[in-house]
């Protein structure tokens, strides 16, 4: 059996080994907290609870994005069949709704308006739509052939939107304004209030759990031996 089947075979083995009904129940159950989430976020955001006091750093923002983190990594790793959940979710809508980074372009357009320090918005509305851009392309090589998801583009990809949250999230906590003289008198402080808020508390952690997702199933592949056959 060549690799491309043997992919393909185990991905829908791995479907199959998990009861249709527990599916379900987690789809809905992770619709129910997104909209949850997001109420809780706009809540929060309305009554200037991620605002910090002047000069100090952005410790209600970062919370915001931890707590979410961390919640669904204790999930992942506690219980076997949300762990099978997201083992088995389809890369495909994973990857599609990364494409929404595009929209990173809007950092920038609010540089030009004075809105953000360009130290923050140039890294963090290039990288995302550096991997916006790409999704698509990411995507096609998907639905041509589902062994693409042990390639290392594909790793590779996801590697490079981690790292680009994670540069952004470091340039707006270092130009918040906390640090004083480094950002000016333009800081990344309306990220803390709406809309922008739910980009920090809403967005930039839900991206970073769909890679995880797709590096998780790229890691459960290689545990039989077929990602090690791909990246190359």
């Amino acid at each position: 059996m060549n690799t491309k089947n043997e992919v393909m075979g185990d991905i829908k083995y791995s479907a199959a080994s998990e009861p249709d009904d527990n599916h379900s129940r987690w789809r809905t159950v992770v619709s129910m907290v997104l909209a949850l989430w997001f109420g809780i976020v706009l809540l929060l955001g309305i009554q200037g609870a991620f605002v910090g006091s002047a000069g100090s750093p952005p410790l209600r923002i970062f919370a915001g994005l931890a707590i979410p983190l961390a919640l669904f990594s204790l999930l992942y790793w506690s219980s076997r069949t949300f762990r099978a959940f997201i083992l088995n979710a389809d890369l495909r809508l994973v990857t599609a709704i990364q494409a929404w980074r595009w929209a990173g372009f809007g950092f920038l357009e609010l540089y030009a308006h004075g809105i953000l320090p360009g130290l923050f918005a140039f890294p963090a509305g290039l990288g995302d739509m550096t991997v916006g851009v790409c999704a698509p392309w990411i995507l096609i090589g998907l639905v041509r052939d589902p062994s693409f998801a042990t390639s290392r583009r594909f790793v590779l990809w996801n590697i490079m939107g981690i790292v680009d949250l994670v540069v952004t999230v470091s340039m707006a906590t270092i130009t918040s304004g906390f640090i004083p003289g480094l950002a000016g008198s333009v800081t990344t402080r309306p990220m803390a209030q709406l809309p922008l808020v739910f980009i920090p508390a809403y967005l930039v952690p839900i991206f970073i759990m769909l890679h995880f997702t797709a590096l998780a199933q790229v890691r459960r592949l290689g545990r039989f031996g077929l990602a090690g056959k791909q990246l190359r």
